[in-house]
């Protein structure tokens, strides 16, 4: 060694010197990096001079850039920032007052050409990895701190850049091209001379007249006009602006519906419009039309008679008025970028980033410091951190993107799950870190597929079986004999049937059936659809098609309806008439429906239904008291419950309150709050007509899945809007609840009162319901989590969106549990954005909360699939493929510091150029991410066991203990490689660095073969085509390589020797290990293929579910996994 060390420029031999200088290249970059290392120590103090400026500079330029980009850029774009307000549209509308609105310009790209690369480039330089390879690349413009070639730095931090630019760039030009097809649809538009000109959607201004036809999408938010219905009515679809995919019916302006193109068109009116917000569900606005001196025709505006842009009309032809265009739009306004979430796997690959900086820092003051700090030692310091610098690998952040990517892509391609989306491809490893799993009920455990089973009255009870006798009791109740003269009057002796005590059960009732078959026929906003020879029916929830199909069966026909009138075909195939004078409709704060009617006796009827909490209060109080009990009973047999009640509205006091009405509606100003007390004033004193039950059926397979989520370690809380025996009878035929422990109800109405049932919750379910939550969430927090976290499954029922979220933000605030969310409604949503992982099932009530979620599936037992198996793939393979990138940089960096120890710690690369360049790409980059295509277990192993997914809650995969452990087999392979190349190849020292860099190679495919579980085609292609590429490589690059050489024996066997040394203690350690202590799913696997015969016995599917006794020995292995 210490004649070697003299290469630096005290070799005395002048034909070593030639040889040197003339024959071997690469011993003359060696003699090149000795001397200027040697000259190291005499740098005058100007270089420091100048490298201190230039570090400054850079720290300057990088902090200048936060500044212009927080402070500048951003007040700078607020000059130009349109301030929302409320308008008045006066028709015909001048240009100048279109020309101060934004243009109607669908925008959804991120960047144009001037600011694509600045803020590409800033976003990619705000993570720790490639901020420090720019500082590190910069370096090597200094003469003082350069080590090597320039595009040993540059070329892999521009391959990574290129990446993420060349995947934004990509994402980027297929918004504009989107954009653009919208932008350029073209709409016809009505003229002021009642002529129609065709118009890009660009091009609409606000106050134009534009022709929507059927399966357009609407361009801007507008005012339904007129439509080709003569009733003004017409339905558009949703699904793509709140995610529901029931027509929704819209209606007309009474004041305009009757006018011709050209009447509209040159119509002098004044429309008020509200300033745009959010709120798709609600609008207030005003139509004036001047009718002659001093009178003016004023009609309210309403949601109801609205069109939002990005909708789209199903039926006939609309004529609306533009009234917010471009980014003001309720769609626009809404369009707001996702939470952007981090993985718990990515939080832990950022910590270890850390850990490898201070010991990248560490390593190179170690390297000083046995230099006892002569000379410039800091600048010494500094180009040991750029020899290190493979420690911090800059190929993580790509190499864990692509497997995330790869991850997602055969997640959608599983035929196990079909129908599965990937709609947040950065979170496939959370599904293998999941703690907790909290449920909607309906649509997500349930079908959200309603069936009509009971119908209570006071004197009676039918089921669904019961139809005939309720036809013929309605039929009874209509023959002329029991009615009188009216073919259909609703004026049955309603006192005698209901009110009075003393009445006869059999005629009584009949007419009591009658009247209760006909809420369920007009108490809705079901629109009957002809679908060829049969008629589907159009509504907003499954509740309400059920009882409409239900009065269908036993002869109380829905035939007609729009938004005036609705027509009934009852069981003696007579037609009934009723005008719609109001509908209120339900909402989630009301908790009830309403509609008041006119019969063809000129009889006002106001029917309503609702939940029983509410209308316990509004229906009267005679001849109710069995209303309670009854509702119990049904919600314990697992049903939903609704009350209906009606009442009988003389003429005089409906024409007060349709006045009052209608001036609460042409209210400006808290127009809800007004409209909601006008209603309020007619809800009473309701005559009580029936309580129904619904049953909305189990999804397939859900209490098979609920049991082995809980195998697997993974608690189940239930969040649903039910009443709170509703919840329990589903918590219980789920399986979510089970008859071994107790169930703890918390329903209470005082915050002390919580307080104490959450004191004397033990070892046992727990139900609360919404008022007890609320209490909780906002007094007892913590008791209230410490309590739930104990118990083996908790039911929250009455529970508001907002108390979903809030309950997520729980296990953020007091642990650092994992949760994930499924839900299927719009409702869910606020739980599913709030959770780690959000789930979201298409059913039913639409795709809002499938286009929320990070994960899309189409039904609720997809998801011990996606996670047991899954989300242990993605969690392991992302861990060993982090960890084997840490040790690629680790081992090159050890080998460079054994290499300067040798040299007097001289600060000199051994390797450079091509062949640091290839070693973290063509070299080891296939074969190391091979390693996200291997597999532990079998995916029916991983079915049949998913008590092997609690070994992966324990963030063993990667931690600081598997960190640790390839560290220090870095250190020593790394140094082994060093001293033994050095050792057995000393008269061969020129060569030392094709020789190292060799064996090198071999070791760390070596590594990746031992790694392996299951080996498949792919794999070993990779790994020999890497062998074959690097092989080729050593003749095509002789500035690294003596050709001559390589054809030697003796140099392949030293190579092979080496190889050896540095592999073999760490496989056997390996090995020892695995034989000593086996890991859960070695013990899984082995037990597996022993019983395998037995479980297709009992299966007798591909899905390796076993059933009955068969589950009891899947268990008794919970042992091997707690080891």
């Amino acid at each position: 060694v210490s004649r070697h060390s003299s290469v630096g420029g005290v070799m005395e031999s002048e034909k070593e010197k030639a040889y040197l200088l003339g024959r071997t290249s690469s011993s003359s970059s060696l003699l090149q990096r000795q001397r200027s290392s040697r000259e190291l120590r005499t740098r005058p103090p100007s270089r420091c001079r100048e490298l201190r400026q230039c570090w400054a500079s850079f720290w300057v330029l990088f902090t200048l850039q936060y500044w212009l980009r927080y402070r500048c850029v951003k007040k700078f774009l607020s000059l130009f920032k349109h301030h929302n307000r409320a308008r008045t549209i006066l028709t015909p509308v001048s240009r100048s007052f279109q020309s101060r609105f934004p243009r109607n310009v669908i925008k959804n790209q991120r960047y144009n050409l001037f600011t694509f690369l600045p803020f590409t480039l800033f976003t990619q330089f705000k993570y720790f990895y490639n901020l420090y390879f720019l500082g590190t690349a910069l370096s090597q413009f200094i003469p003082i701190l350069k080590v090597g070639y320039l595009f040993t730095y540059w070329l892999p931090l521009f391959f990574v850049l290129f990446l993420a630019l060349g995947k934004e760039a990509f994402d980027d030009i297929k918004r504009f091209l989107q954009d653009r097809k919208a932008n350029n649809q073209r709409y016809q538009k009505l003229r002021q001379d009642g002529t129609v000109s065709v118009v890009s959607s660009a091009d609409i201004k606000l106050g134009d007249l534009i022709v929507v036809n059927c399966d357009e999408r609407v361009p801007a938010d507008m005012v339904l006009l007129k439509t080709s219905e003569k009733s003004g009515a017409s339905f558009i679809r949703t699904d793509q602006l709140d995610g529901e995919t029931d027509w929704k019916l819209r209606r007309a302006l009474a004041r305009t519906q009757g006018l011709e193109h050209g009447d509209l068109a040159s119509l002098t009116a004044s429309y008020y419009i509200e300033k745009p917000k959010k709120d798709i569900y609600n609008f207030v606005g005003k139509l004036n039309v001047s009718s002659g001196i001093n009178t003016d025709e004023i009609e309210p505006i309403t949601v109801d008679n609205t069109m939002w842009a990005g909708t789209v009309l199903a039926t006939g032809q609309a004529v609306g008025i533009v009234i917010y265009t471009g980014r003001e739009t309720r769609s626009a306004l809404n369009r707001t970028a996702p939470r952007s979430k981090m993985g718990l796997t990515e939080i832990e690959v950022n910590y270890l980033s850390k850990v490898l900086f201070i010991m990248l820092a560490a390593l190179s003051l170690l390297m000083v410091a046995l230099q006892k700090f002569e000379g410039l030692w800091y600048i010494n310091a500094f180009r040991f951190m750029i020899l290190f610098s493979a420690i911090i690998p800059i190929s993580m952040r790509v190499n864990l993107d692509m497997a995330k990517l790869l991850y997602s892509f055969l997640i959608m391609w599983d035929k196990a799950i079909p129908g599965t989306l990937v709609r947040n491809s950065t979170l496939p490893e959370e599904l293998g870190r999941i703690d907790y799993l909290l449920c909607d009920k309906t649509g997500t455990l349930t079908k959200n597929d309603m069936v009509f089973k009971k119908i209570y009255t006071a004197t009676s009870s039918y089921r669904t079986e019961d139809a005939e006798m309720v036809t013929e009791a309605m039929q009874e109740a209509l023959s002329p004999k029991k009615r009188g003269t009216s073919s259909h009057s609703t004026q049955f002796p309603y006192a005698l049937t209901v009110s009075s005590v003393t009445l006869k059960p059999k005629k009584g009732n009949n007419a009591l059936m009658l009247s209760c078959v006909r809420a369920l026929a007009l108490c809705h906003n079901v629109t009957p659809v002809s679908a060829g020879d049969h008629t589907d029916y159009q509504a907003s929830s499954p509740d309400e098609v059920a009882l409409v199909r239900f009065a269908e069966k036993v002869g109380m026909i829905l035939r007609e309806r729009d938004l005036h009138s609705i027509t009934l075909q009852n069981p003696q195939n007579e037609r009934e008439d009723y005008q719609i004078l109001n509908v209120f409709p339900f909402s989630s704060s009301t908790k009830r429906m309403g509609i008041i009617v006119r019969d063809s006796t000129n009889v006002i009827t106001f029917y309503m239904k609702g939940a029983d909490v509410v209308m316990g209060n509004i229906v009267s109080p005679v001849n109710a008291e069995w209303m309670p009990e009854q509702t119990a009973d049904t919600a314990r047999e697992g049903l939903r419950t609704l009350v209906f009640g009606m009442r009988v509205i003389a003429e005089e006091e409906y024409t007060n309150f349709a006045r009052r009405l209608h001036a609460a509606e042409c209210l400006l100003e808290n127009r809800e709050e007004n409209i909601r007390s006008e209603i309020a004033s007619i809800e009473k004193d309701l005559d009580l007509l029936c309580v129904t039950g619904v049953e909305d059926k189990l999804q397939d397979r859900v209490l098979d899945t609920l049991e082995r989520l809980h195998d697997a370690g993974i608690r189940t809380w239930m969040l649903t809007g039910d009443k709170l025996e509703t919840a329990i009878c589903i918590a219980l035929s789920s399986k979510l609840f089970t008859q071994k422990k107790p169930i703890n109800t918390i329903s209470v109405k005082a915050p002390e009162d919580c307080e104490r049932a959450l004191a004397a919750c033990g070892d046992s379910y727990v139900v609360i319901d919404g008022t007890s939550l609320g209490f909780c969430l906002e007094y007892f927090r913590e008791q209230f989590f410490r309590v739930a976290k104990a118990a083996p499954a908790v039911v929250c029922c009455r529970c508001s969106p907002t108390q979903k979220a809030q309950i997520v933000g729980l296990f953020k605030e007091f642990s650092n549990l994992r949760t994930c969310a499924i839900g299927d409604g719009g409702n869910d949503v606020s739980m599913i954005l709030a959770a780690d992982v959000g789930l979201g099932i298409e059913g039913k009530e639409g795709k809002q909360a499938s286009l929320a979620a990070d994960f899309s599936l189409t039904q609720f037992s997809h998801v011990l699939r996606l996670i047991v198996w899954h989300g242990r793939n993605s969690y392991k393979r992302s861990g060993i493929l982090a960890q084997f990138i840490i040790h690629r940089g680790l081992i090159i960096s050890f080998i460079q510091a054994v290499f300067s120890a040798f040299f007097f710690f001289a600060a000199v690369a051994i390797f450079q150029g091509w062949l640091l360049v290839g070693y973290s790409t063509f070299y080891t980059m296939i074969p190391v991410f091979s390693l996200v295509i291997d597999e532990d277990v079998r995916d029916r192993v991983a079915m049949r066991f998913p008590i092997l997914y609690r070994e992966l809650r324990k963030g063993r995969c990667l931690s600081m203990r598997t960190f640790l452990q390839w560290v220090f087999a870095s250190v020593f392979q790394g140094g082994a490689i060093m001293v033994l190349s050095m050792l057995l190849f000393e008269d061969e020292f020129l060569n030392i660095e094709g020789i190292t860099f060799t064996v090198l190679i071999l070791t760390e495919l070596l590594n990746i073969a031992l790694e392996i579980r299951t080996w498949n085609w792919l794999i070993f292609v990779g790994e020999v085509a890497t062998l074959a590429m690097y092989l080729a490589s050593m003749f095509v690059l002789p500035y690294y390589f003596d050709t001559k050489y390589l054809l030697q024996g003796q140099f392949w066997l030293r190579v092979v020797v080496i190889t050896a040394v540095s592999c073999l203690p760490v496989s056997l350690t390996k090995w020892a290990v695995r034989t000593l202590r086996p890991a859960p799913h070695t013990k899984v696997s082995h037990y597996a293929s022993v019983r395998d015969d037995d479980d297709e016995e009992s299966t007798g599917s591909s899905s390796g579910y076993p059933t009955g006794a068969k589950r009891s020995w899947c268990k008794c292995l919970l042992p091997c996994v707690n080891v």
